[in-house]
């Protein structure tokens, strides 16, 4: 077919579609890259927010994912709950109207009742919990701050910042001086991760720099206790696990077979 258009031409005259604007493109992707950091970081407040309302309703104890905030949150959501019930019987006797008697019919179970009031906590608790705007570990709601374009003029800044710590931390290490106060905090924060050293307490943070957490071994041990205290056992059960490990057999800590010890 080439040699035929070469030598005999086509009646097909082919024009090129206009080229598009680049700075256009451009722009667009930009304002994309900025909702999608803003809604990234919406995301990340709803993800935590959906398990606290979750956890508050349904009353789960810190094995199945509960927290002091969560038992707060419920706490005052059933007085609440409480609360409009006895304002709803005020405000029907003020009115003149007399309670019915109840009809005869099946008693509701033990189940069917907690759903009930399940739903009753639901709102209640979803009000409670959009009160809070910022969950901590970076787990809040979007602001401007937010968008890609904030970000991108604090680089530089987070940039210099970074590299001369890091400078001045290798100049220290060749001259073998001990670890300073700031040096052991920033190794700790790194090595438990942002979320991790955010969420914890002054004095739990104090902790864990004395644990020299940026040691591989000391870490692994650490985390280790973390995820036995998440899974609601005991300081004595904890113990007889550490005891189990260092002797080499393991220590399933859900299984309590293994946890007797002469």
């Amino acid at each position: 077919p080439d040699e035929y258009f070469q030598k005999y031409g086509s009646s097909v005259l082919w024009t090129y579609a206009p080229k598009s604007d680049a700075s256009i493109i451009g722009l667009v992707l930009f304002i994309l890259a900025n909702l999608f950091t803003y809604y990234a970081q919406r995301n990340k407040y709803d993800k935590v927010a959906n398990h606290l309302i979750r956890a508050a309703v349904e009353d789960w104890s810190a094995r199945e994912g509960g927290s002091t905030e969560s038992i707060e949150i419920r706490e005052k959501a059933l007085a609440i709950l409480a609360e409009n019930r006895e304002k709803a019987i005020e405000v029907a006797q003020s009115n003149g109207d007399t309670p019915k008697k109840k009809e005869k019919g099946p008693r509701l179970t033990s189940k069917e009742k907690r759903e009930k009031e399940q739903v009753e906590l639901r709102p209640i608790c979803a009000k409670l919990v959009n009160e809070i705007d910022d969950f901590g570990a970076g787990f809040r709601k979007p602001t401007y701050k937010d968008l890609l374009v904030i970000k991108m003029v604090k680089w530089p800044y987070y940039l210099g910042s970074a590299t001369l710590w890091w400078s001045k931390y290798g100049i220290r290490r060749m001259r073998k001086l001990e670890l300073n106060a700031e040096e052991r905090e920033v190794l700790t924060k790194n090595a438990v991760g942002e979320v991790a050293w955010a969420a914890s307490s002054d004095e739990e943070r104090a902790t864990m720099v004395t644990l020299e957490l940026w040691v591989s071994d000391n870490l692994v041990e650490w985390r280790e206790e973390q995820d036995m205290k998440r899974e609601g056992l005991s300081a004595n059960k904890r113990k007889q696990i550490k005891k189990l490990r260092k002797k080499g057999s393991g220590g399933d800590y859900g299984n309590d077979d293994d946890l007797h010890l002469d």
